[in-house]
């Protein structure tokens, strides 16, 4: 990443500051973060919209809860008069919240939507992740090595040249060969 101020090349693309100039590269890490494109800022009184998960969630926490409250006071009316309409009445609402209310939460928690993505200000998605190209490039301890060498004074002696040790069979083909000659 380079400074668009200076020039300067950064060392890695978390930074916060150019190293050269001082000037603050938050703004051009997320520009760069969202593919060029403008993040969009909400204003701080805009109420942030829940997403359906996170409610229906709640909604399960809620039936819980009211659970907690309602039935005993709904079995103390119920021990308390004779009539079946008040006993089936605690009945219905301890199934309802203790049993509805955590099958509310899981199925949510499973089944619905999460937070919706954050828009740009393009009306397009921004990608929550760093795209390859400016992703930070692990370095090693040492600089890359030059392209090509640079040309040197004088050419390196080639330390190669050795001669190598004759194989076995050439002596034995030369006595053959002598052997040969003498017999005729």
């Amino acid at each position: 990443m380079f400074c668009p101020q200076c020039g300067q090349q950064q060392v890695n693309g978390i930074i916060r500051f150019c190293s050269r100039c001082g000037f603050p590269l938050d703004g051009v890490i997320q520009l760069l973060n969202s593919g060029g494109a403008l993040p969009a800022y909400r204003s701080p009184d805009e109420p942030v919209q829940m997403s359906p998960r996170r409610k229906g969630v709640k909604q399960g926490g809620l039936l819980l809860l009211s659970g907690i409250v309602l039935v005993p006071i709904l079995g103390m009316f119920a021990s308390f008069s004779s009539g079946v309409f008040l006993q089936m009445l605690a009945i219905l609402a301890a199934i309802i919240c203790f049993v509805g209310g955590p099958l509310r939460m899981f199925y949510a928690a499973v089944f619905e939507e999460g937070a919706p993505k954050p828009i740009s200000a393009f009306g397009t998605p921004m990608p929550m992740h760093m795209p390859q190209q400016f992703r930070p490039q692990p370095q090693g301890a040492l600089p890359p090595p030059p392209v090509r060498q640079p040309p040197s004074w004088r050419t390196r002696p080639t330390t190669a040249e050795l001669a190598n040790p004759p194989s076995v069979t050439e002596n034995t083909t030369r006595l053959l060969d002598k052997e040969d000659r003498t017999d005729r």
